[in-house]
């Protein structure tokens, strides 16, 4: 439990950095300048996703906490098709932004709250409880920091189904990868 708890937080603590900790991140920068800082950060985040990973994986007996009815799996997977949609609408123009100010962190806050209505664990717990928690504050620290919501210009509706698409096609490859990622098969 340790290594997926370090992980969580590793993770959460090097994404409140440009978000919290402006100055540090401009004394990192200006000491490794802006490509060191992004290849630190980037393996920094790295390190606290293969902590994750492999965190989870060593758990063999995790605590039962809950269980929440059967028909709560269903409204779970719906809600993670809602989040893969939101994770890709965060990178291109899209309608979404129009409703929805941060579409990727709205879409791991969703993630999140959906696998735990489905695993009562304590694992579970931790991992989706932690990162939840972190993109919900991440939000609050970015809408802080940034202030007034400027709105994205409207894309034609083209840019909707692509973006329909590769959400689908990237919960299906989601849904394969799972047993390997994380030793629990969805189909």
């Amino acid at each position: 439990m340790t290594l997926l708890i370090a992980g969580v937080l590793l993770w959460s603590l090097v994404h409140f950095i440009p978000s919290v900790g402006h100055s540090f991140k401009q004394s990192l920068t200006g000491k490794l300048g802006e490509d060191g800082y992004k290849g630190v950060f980037s393996l920094l985040l790295v390190a606290a996703l293969l902590m994750m990973v492999f965190g989870w994986r060593s758990i063999d007996q995790p605590g039962f906490l809950y269980a929440l009815p059967l028909w709560t799996r269903h409204l779970g997977m719906l809600l993670i098709v809602i989040a893969f949609i939101l994770f890709v609408a965060a990178g291109v123009p899209t309608r979404i932004k129009q409703i929805v100010r941060h579409p990727q962190l709205t879409g791991v806050a969703i993630w999140a709250a959906a696998h735990l209505m489905m695993n009562g664990d304590s694992r579970s717990l931790v991992l989706f409880g932690g990162l939840g928690t972190w993109a919900i504050l991440e939000m609050v620290l970015i809408n802080r920091r940034d202030g007034e919501w400027v709105k994205a210009d409207v894309p034609a509706m083209g840019q909707e189904v692509k973006i329909l698409i590769i959400s689908l096609v990237a919960v299906t490859i989601a849904i394969f990868a799972h047993p390997w990622l994380a030793g629990v098969a969805i189909i």
